[in-house]
């Protein structure tokens, strides 16, 4: 398992199983048993020379975790999530203001054959997806200070791929009828 797929895992399983430690051991354990965790995995991350996108995230798990537990702060934990979504906002957004097409360039990749028509929606895209992920950094923040971490597991957990699943079907679903068939 490549350390890119670690990081994918860590994002995955961070929420609930903090949450689950969080029951049997406290709070302080926790951050500091996650920290401890993040900080052998950078190292060991930066001893395989792993480039800065693939130890983005587990970095700012570290400094979160490390900040949470010096303030004892279960907001800063929550906030982790919220941080990276709006990292993909910003990304996004600022693909859709230069026109770079980011969802076009990564379609392409995987379908060679796209038609003019579908290759103009797809073009279009990135602003529809900046605002998906925009409202998913919006429920993410208001995750942070709603008071139910079982829920804030959850969705920071699988939560958020449901939604983000269910804005690709409506994506493809509109495309099937916004874009004009071929004569």
């Amino acid at each position: 398992m490549s350390l890119s797929n670690v990081s994918t895992a860590i994002s995955l399983l961070f929420p609930p199983t903090f949450v689950l430690f969080m029951h049997f051991y406290g709070f302080e354990k926790v951050a500091f048993a996650y920290a401890i965790f993040m900080f052998l995995y950078l190292l060991l991350s930066l001893a395989m020379k792993e480039s800065l996108k693939n130890i983005s995230t587990p970095l700012i798990y570290f400094a979160f975790v490390v900040i949470a537990y010096m303030l004892s702060s279960m907001e800063f934990i929550r906030l982790i999530p919220a941080l990276i979504s709006a990292s993909f906002f910003l990304f996004f957004l600022n693909g859709y203001l230069q026109k770079k097409e980011l969802i076009l360039t990564t379609t392409k990749k995987f379908y060679n054959k796209l038609t003019k028509q579908k290759e103009e929606y797809l073009a279009k895209s990135d602003g529809y997806w900046a605002f998906v992920i925009f409202l998913n950094t919006i429920i993410q923040v208001g995750l942070v200070f709603y008071d139910n971490n079982e829920l804030w597991a959850f969705y920071s957990s699988v939560g958020w791929y449901i939604f983000m699943f269910l804005a690709l079907i409506l994506q493809i679903v509109y495309g099937k009828f916004y874009i004009p068939k071929e004569s």
